[in-house]
């Protein structure tokens, strides 16, 4: 079935998804320290409304993570923004993978700021939606894919940065792999309440430079698909 571009009506929203909630979402983002004007600036734009059920549509521009169902959420604006500034800090990156597509909006944002992105979720009925979502958005960029993200996508690799949208305890050695020596790395690392934002900056010559960048709360990442 063939799915057709938004209209705007539908992607400017109205009331509590309107340019003026995003704006005051814009704000926040900027008080709470995030710098990066381009990345404030997609999130300001990007119809965060359009990635969840319509029944949550009042709190689409609120700063908090929301359910999507199949016991997945769609991060925080600040989580999110904070990872994609993090991913740009040395740079815009050609090309970048993401694991754990969910909703489809960290992707989203991520399509609007660099040439091409590959999204893997390992849960069909979301990437379904997501899917959907991209080609309403017109994001003719994002190639996505039905498979374990924890194996990346190796027959595209090397990869200039790396995103993971689940924490686990440690970073899959199959995605470190499919990084090139200098690319960025953005993750959750460790346990439920004890998770943290970790950067790891490849240093040329097969290390790579770690930097926390505070607490974090994501689901777990997963093997398999489901």
């Amino acid at each position: 079935m063939s799915v057709y571009p938004l209209p705007p009506s539908a992607l400017q929203g109205e009331g509590m998804t309107s340019q003026r909630a995003r704006d005051r979402l814009a704000a926040q983002l900027r008080e709470a320290g995030i710098t990066d004007a381009r990345v404030i600036e997609v999130l300001r734009e990007l119809p965060r409304h359009h990635f969840i059920d319509q029944a949550m549509h009042a709190r689409a521009y609120e700063n908090t993570a929301l359910p999507i169902g199949h016991g997945q959420t769609i991060s925080q604006p600040w989580v999110v923004a904070r990872m994609t500034e993090a991913l740009l800090e040395f740079g815009v990156p050609g090309k970048v993978l993401e694991v754990g597509t969910g909703s489809g909006y960290q992707c989203a944002v991520l399509a609007k700021l660099v040439p091409q992105v590959y999204t893997v979720e390992r849960i069909e009925e979301l990437l379904r939606q997501a899917r959907r979502r991209f080609r309403q958005l017109g994001l003719a960029e994002v190639r996505s894919r039905y498979d374990d993200g924890k194996l990346g996508w190796p027959e595209e690799a090397p990869f200039d940065a790396i995103i993971l949208t689940a924490a686990g305890d440690t970073i899959p050695a199959a995605l470190l792999a499919q990084l090139r020596p200098d690319g960025v790395l953005v993750a959750p690392v460790g346990s439920p309440g004890q998770q943290v934002l970790m950067r790891l900056k490849g240093d040329g010559e097969g290390g790579f430079i770690r930097e926390e960048l505070g607490p974090a709360s994501f689901v777990p990442l997963l093997s398999g698909i489901g």
